[in-house]
């Protein structure tokens, strides 16, 4: 019964968290539209009856979220092709430097476009290159990703290289350490980043492809 409970586990397990994170994606998206979407349907009459075990309020609602989530879609789209024709570039630029000059929201703001630009637009080998790690001691190894060099005013306090190292906590990946190590203290691993990611997300069940256990334990 275990095994089997288990088994059910593993496979119900990821479905249940994709659905919640799509669902929560979906709220987040289309909550602040809401009303507007639902007052132009409603004025509309385009939803008048129920549909099945659906009341025609749930239909309103739902119809609500797809229309608001395919105007999104049609705006991404066209956004980035107006910025591709440089259509967009003097507002950007304008809008950019307006962001940089208020307050709070200009810290905010420029580490955002920071860590986007570091992680989908630059070439930089931020987060592509899989280490072990001495964390959280010595004889104690984790898999960290290496983001890049440490401030260079870290650097000088200690007198050798020191390298930014991400270390993610499992089972959630998305929060961990930010640590600084001597380049001598990293053990380069040949392992894809995704990979090193779910061996973490796995709580260390989901070995990377073409790796098997030394030993049984």
């Amino acid at each position: 019964m275990k095994k089997h409970f288990i088994t059910g586990l593993v496979i119900l397990l990821p479905l249940v968290i994709t659905l919640a994170v799509v669902i929560f994606l979906v709220n987040f998206l289309t909550e602040p539209f809401m009303g507007a979407a639902s007052l132009l349907l409603s004025k509309l009459q385009i939803v008048n009856e129920g549909f099945f075990f659906l009341s025609p309020e749930q239909l309103l609602k739902y119809g609500s979220k797809i229309v608001i989530l395919a105007l999104l879609f049609l705006l991404t789209v066209g956004l980035g092709i107006l910025t591709r024709l440089f259509l967009t570039n003097v507002l950007l630029r304008l809008g950019d430097k307006i962001l940089h000059r208020i307050p709070i929201i200009n810290t905010v703001y420029k580490t955002t476009q920071d860590i986007i630009k570091t992680l989908f637009v630059t070439d930089k080998k931020s987060f592509k290159q899989v280490v072990m790690v001495p964390f959280p001691r010595a004889d104690v190894y984790a898999l960290g990703l290496i983001a890049r060099e440490s401030p260079s005013v870290c650097s000088q306090e200690i007198g050798e290289e020191l390298i930014s190292v991400f270390v993610p906590t499992t089972p959630n990946p998305t929060t961990g350490f930010l640590l600084m190590f001597k380049r001598k203290d990293l053990v380069m691993v040949d392992m894809k980043p995704e990979a090193a990611l779910k061996y973490i997300i796995s709580c260390g069940v989901i070995l990377p492809e073409g790796n098997t256990p030394a030993g049984s334990l």
